[in-house]
């Protein structure tokens, strides 16, 4: 079996996965089980008021779980695939559970490495956070998250965070656009 094809089967069992970006290395699960993002939360002791960004492949999979106004299609058309997240208002389709349940958003990011492009081809979104106890600097390579999450994660797949800064978040749900973090991406 090789590594992604034991990715994929992790993340329909609702077990966590580790993630090469083109940002830093991360920890992903499937966004659409309960169980498997209260997993990611207790993995990273992070507390379940801080959203956790949901992976997609393009746009049109994001539109799926968000509205995409002419600015978010601007800015993933000119990013995506990138190191940028975007915050949009979630569709009435899309589980209360994912992203922001009190303010309705969803922070959606499309990512630069083949990887993990191949890996959410095969699954569908999945939602990802940088591989870190909360609070403390990103991993970059899968052996660094290996050292610090060991066996709580069920597969990594190698490769490394080749930005090695998390990604740009911008909120557009506002008005105006507002950086919530900055990162890679200048907007």
């Amino acid at each position: 079996m090789t590594d992604l094809t034991a990715a994929v089967a992790a993340i329909k069992e609702g077990q966590l996965v580790g993630v090469p970006t083109d940002t830093v290395y991360g920890i992903a699960a499937d966004p659409f089980r309960p169980d498997a993002l209260e997993r990611l939360y207790e993995l990273k002791g992070r507390g379940d008021t801080k959203p956790i960004a949901i992976l997609v492949t393009t746009v049109d999979q994001g539109a799926e779980l968000a509205a995409f106004n002419d600015l978010a299609q601007d800015l993933a058309a000119k990013h995506w695939p990138g190191g940028l997240t975007l915050v949009l208002s979630k569709l009435d389709t899309t589980p209360d559970w994912m992203g922001d349940p009190a303010a309705k958003t969803v922070g959606l990011r499309c990512p630069d490495h083949e990887v993990t492009q191949a890996l959410l081809g095969l699954t569908g979104p999945l939602a990802a956070t940088s591989a870190n106890m909360a609070g403390q600097s990103a991993a970059v390579t899968a052996e660094e998250a290996r050292d610090v999450f060991g066996d709580a994660v069920a597969v990594y797949l190698e490769g490394e965070g080749a930005g090695g800064m998390p990604s740009t978040v911008i909120d557009l749900t506002r008005p105006g656009p507002h950086v919530l973090r900055s990162g890679p991406v200048e907007a």
